[in-house]
Parts: C-alpha cells; sequence; structure tokens
C-alpha cells in the first residue's frame, strides 16, 4: 500500500491519535509553565537559588527519554498511561521556561522598577504590573521551545503505553520491512512535525494576541 493511501485508509485514526498527542503536551506544558514561571518569579532576585534551580532541571534534560519513563515508572502509585507521560513531559519541559522567567525578568531596567516603586507600587504590583508584561515576550519565547521539545518526546511515550503517535512509530519499527511498517513510521512523524507547525503558528498568534503594544 502506498503512503497517501495509507493516509486515507487511516485518517479518522491518525486524527485522533494526533488530537491525542496535541493535550498530553498541552497538559505537561501548563503544568511545567507553572512550575517554570512560579520558581523564576521566587528567584530572578537571588542568583544563587536561580543557579540551584538551573542546575537541577538542567541535569534532568540531560537524562535519556526512556531512562527517565523508567525512573517516573518505578515511582510509587505511578503505573503505565497517562500519569507518567505528563510526569516526564512537564520535567523535561521546565528548564526553558524556568531559563527565560528569569532571563526576562532580571533584563528589565532596573530605573523602570525603582520608578513604578517611587509612584507608591508595591513589589507585588512592579512584578505583574511593569515587569511581568515587560518580560513576557522572552518568558513566551521559552514555552514555545518547551512545547516543541516535547512534542518529539512524546512520541517516546509509547515506552510507557502513553497516549498519542508514539504507538505507530513503535509499531512500525518493531516490524520494520513488513507490511505497512514504514507506513507507521511516516504517518506518526508526519502527525508530529504537522502539530509542530500548527503549534508554532499558535504561539504567534498568542505572542501577539499577549503582548503590550508598546513591546509589539
Amino acid at each position: 500500500m502506498g503512503f497517501f493511501e495509507y493516509l486515507a485508509s487511516r485518517w479518522d485514526d491518525l486524527l485522533e491519535l494526533s488530537i491525542e498527542h496535541a493535550q498530553v503536551v498541552l497538559v505537561s506544558l501548563f503544568i511545567a509553565t507553572v512550575i517554570g514561571v512560579s520558581l523564576g518569579v521566587l528567584t530572578y532576585r537571588r542568583p544563587a537559588a536561580a543557579q540551584v534551580v538551573l542546575a537541577v532541571f538542567s541535569a534532568i534534560l540531560t537524562i535519556p527519554s526512556f531512562a527517565l519513563f523508567g525512573i517516573v515508572l518505578s515511582l510509587p502509585f505511578m503505573g503505565l498511561g497517562y500519569t507518567p507521560t505528563v510526569v516526564a513531559l512537564s520535567a523535561y519541559a521546565v528548564l526553558s521556561i524556568l531559563r527565560n522567567t528569569i532571563t526576562g525578568l532580571q533584563s528589565v531596567d532596573p530605573a523602570v522598577t525603582e520608578s513604578a516603586k517611587g509612584m507608591g507600587l508595591s513589589e507585588w504590583q512592579v512584578l505583574f504590573k511593569i515587569e511581568m508584561p515587560l518580560a513576557w515576550p522572552v518568558i513566551i519565547a521559552g514555552i514555545r521551545v518547551s512545547a516543541l521539545l516535547i512534542l518529539g518526546i512524546a512520541a517516546i511515550a509509547a515506552y510507557v503505553n502513553g497516549p498519542g503517535l508514539g504507538g505507530d512509530i513503535f509499531s512500525g519499527l518493531s516490524r520494520i520491512g513488513g507490511a505497512n511498517s514504514l507506513n507507521l513510521v511516516l504517518g506518526g512523524v508526519l502527525g508530529i512535525v504537522i502539530l509542530a507547525l500548527v503549534f508554532e503558528v499558535l504561539f504567534a498568534v498568542l505572542g501577539r494576541l499577549t503582548t503590550s503594544r508598546g513591546l509589539g
């Protein structure tokens, strides 16, 4: 069967798997964003603490995907499927978000923050009304990088019976040379590539909609 015939015959299945893939990535990205931005906000004024948390998540990113999924599976009450997938992907996604949050907040001109404080704004008001809006373009760039990173890694989640397109890829690789084995792999890869392009467009639109006009 040719590849295009294969796509036509499995269109519904591939669409469903692509939606599952996108959903698990979005959930993981949301969790990683909450963790990364929160840690960034807590440490950007404390260089030593910032270096520690960056080192921790840098170390996590160096762990091979299969090894990290294996570590996650060894945790109590984890089991197979959706939960270990989200935990592993979230762990991988934090670093870029955390680093960009710290970098973005530290790059805000101190004169701007001092002027805001001189106008009577509290530390938290300065953070949320001045520093975060100015740092947001850098932060969202980190979120975008993390999204693209875990879109690919999410395919490895098939190792732990996770959702998405990885199942087709692993299935095809396990019986390479057999009927439709290459089509399975190519279909899964094509789905991930298309999702990456969709995410790129969505982040470009989100960046425009959420960045202050004076910074656009």
